[in-house]
């Protein structure tokens, strides 16, 4: 019983939280200044979550060409930066990674 109060109350919290920004957002004015730097705030989290899978081999820093996965990325965000196709950059991600991986 305690563990499911505990559940209940950890989902309730975190749901006051997030809700709390979507309702003082609405009524609060931000300025333009960071109106424009929020947008940048899902680039900054995906990079954050992505780039130690990409960069780091074997607890090190690899920015070498002989990192499968960093030509992956790069060759997906050609793709992405000339297409605007998320599906697209994902597909031909993936399929490099798994050529380069397979060789």
């Amino acid at each position: 019983m305690m563990f499911w109060l505990t559940l209940v109350l950890i989902g309730l919290i975190t749901f006051a939280y997030r809700f709390s920004f979507i309702a003082l957002l609405e009524r609060i004015k931000l300025p333009g200044l960071m109106q424009r730097a929020l947008r940048f705030v899902p680039l900054a989290a995906l990079t954050a979550i992505t780039l130690p899978e990409v960069a780091i081999r074997q607890n090190a820093l690899n920015l070498s060409l002989g990192n499968d996965r960093l030509v992956a990325s790069l060759v997906a965000a050609v793709v992405a930066w000339r297409t605007k196709n998320v599906f697209l950059t994902i597909l031909i991600g993936m399929i490099c990674l798994y050529i380069l991986q397979s060789f």
